[in-house]
């Protein structure tokens, strides 16, 4: 059963720094203890047969991961959310409300991941799968059919930074009676809230900027009616990829610094870019935060509080000196994922984007010389020298 508890009305009226600390956290009653215990229990005691408490069976529901759902919920301005153990079993819930011939339209500036999902899992279901540029009316419009159910979109691009017109797609959604589901994983709640614009369901890979310290695997699905919530719920619940006590208790640990970390991260990541808009051995640098982008007004009046803590850019010369670039960095470090305290990079034609072929890669804009970087919390003119030298050394 589904045991997240509405929110107390006062906290709900805090700010979001403050629910992100207190929703979902009160102090234990047995002890007092300001931290919530982490429950374990795989099973609960039932007082009567056939008669379920609130919690049953650990898969059903547990406490730890109820608590963490309800913080998430608050922030993301929802009516309830799961949580589950990756981001990928999070979007493949999603992906199962639809059935055999329906159709589902994506942007095609998504996780190759989620490109993986839709073209090699979806499709063995019978869903049909179209790629669309949601920067263009018209292609949508164009997309749209009768057996299309959902538009699956990202509120920042990966890895190009798209942002697109959110408001006008959802309006679009809406008058052919099509779900929005919104992976937000780039922007979090701080910079972008997609519920309160009319979006159906929001997916975050949690394991990065919510978790923020590259130590939980984690997966979120908030929603805006309790109807989708339920649904849901009954695929969680059914097939039981959920988020395991321990690891419900490392993402309420990172949702309480989320606030701090991702404006913090935005201000050294529009340094970080403004340094690399002018360096000669840096071809193109895309961030939402720079004039240049395509996006940058839509930007800033989506976006609260930054740009995102992402750049992507792409360096002068081929794959092989790309590849030279993202070996050469002594601080950032050459891995996979995003959104930790610690500043990654990597190649996505080989890294992240590996699994799309090589048209769809072409035709959505990901290059044999693009870098994603993801900006940390180290001092950014530290990260700025690091990028430096490595751009000089892959250079000879």
């Amino acid at each position: 059963m589904i045991c997240d508890k509405p929110s107390n009305n006062k906290l709900c009226r805090m700010r979001f720094r403050t629910r992100a600390i207190h929703v979902g956290n009160p102090p234990e009653s047995n002890t007092g203890a300001v931290i919530p215990p982490i429950h374990p229990a795989t099973t609960y005691v039932q007082k009567k047969a056939g008669e379920w408490g609130t919690f049953d069976y650990s898969r059903s529901g547990n406490p730890t991961r109820s608590a963490v759902q309800e913080t998430l919920a608050s922030l993301e301005g929802g009516c309830g959310s799961l949580a589950f153990s990756s981001g990928m079993a999070a979007t493949h819930c999603a992906t199962m409300l639809l059935n055999s011939g329906d159709q589902i339209i994506a942007g095609r500036d998504i996780y190759g991941g989620t490109y993986r999902l839709l073209h090699k899992i979806c499709n063995r279901s019978g869903v049909h799968v179209k790629l669309v540029d949601l920067n263009s009316p018209q292609a949508l419009a164009g997309a749209l059919e009768p057996q299309t159910r959902m538009i699956w979109l990202e509120g920042i691009g990966n890895p190009r930074l798209t942002v697109p017109d959110l408001p006008a797609i959802i309006a679009q959604a809406k008058q052919h009676n099509v779900l929005v589901a919104i992976d937000n994983t780039f922007a979090t709640p701080v910079l972008l809230r997609p519920l309160e614009l009319g979006a159906d369901i929001v997916m975050h890979s949690a394991t990065k900027y919510l978790a923020g310290h590259s130590d939980c695997l984690a997966g979120v699905l908030v929603t805006s009616s309790p109807e989708l919530l339920q649904q849901l719920y009954f695929v969680q619940n059914a097939t039981g990829a959920v988020l395991s006590p321990f690891d419900s208790f490392l993402l309420a640990r990172g949702l309480k610094t989320l606030d701090l970390r991702v404006r913090e991260q935005c201000r050294s990541a529009m340094e970080i870019a403004l340094y690399l808009h002018d360096h000669p051995l840096v071809a193109n640098v895309i961030y939402p935060g720079l004039v240049s982008h395509p996006d940058h007004d839509r930007a800033s009046r989506l976006l609260h509080a930054g740009y995102g803590a992402m750049i992507t850019i792409e360096a002068v010369g081929d794959f092989e000196l790309t590849r030279r670039v993202v070996q050469s960095t002594k601080l950032f470090h050459l891995a996979v994922s995003l959104g930790s305290v610690e500043s990654l990079i990597e190649q996505p034609a080989s890294m992240s984007h590996a699994s799309y072929d090589p048209q769809a890669r072409a035709a959505s804009g990901i290059t044999d010389g693009l870098i994603r970087l993801s900006v940390g919390l180290e001092d950014p003119q530290d990260l700025i020298e690091d990028l430096d030298q490595a751009l000089r050394a892959a250079n000879g």
